[in-house]
């Protein structure tokens, strides 16, 4: 039986771009909001979509934005303004 990969969301690299920009925070500002132990790379690894955020991370983002995670993950939702 063989696996099948998972539907990655596409739009989740802005929508992450777009909650720190909303927050006025830097690259490494968002790091430690998020509580991540590496430097800002890893935050620019996920808003170029190079890498993606592993549910906890994806967690805080929506509770610094204050919206669920569905908002976050399907593509055909849009962060309020």
């Amino acid at each position: 039986m063989g696996q099948r990969g998972r539907q990655k969301p596409k739009r989740l690299p802005e929508k992450l771009f777009a909650i720190r920009q909303k927050l006025g925070v830097s690259q490494g500002e968002m790091a430690r909001l998020l509580e991540v132990d590496v430097t800002y790379t890893v935050v620019s690894g996920f808003e170029t979509g190079k890498q993606e955020p592993d549910l906890i991370i994806l967690l805080r983002y929506a509770r610094l934005a204050g919206v669920s995670t569905d908002l976050l993950i399907d593509d055909k939702l849009n962060l309020p303004k």
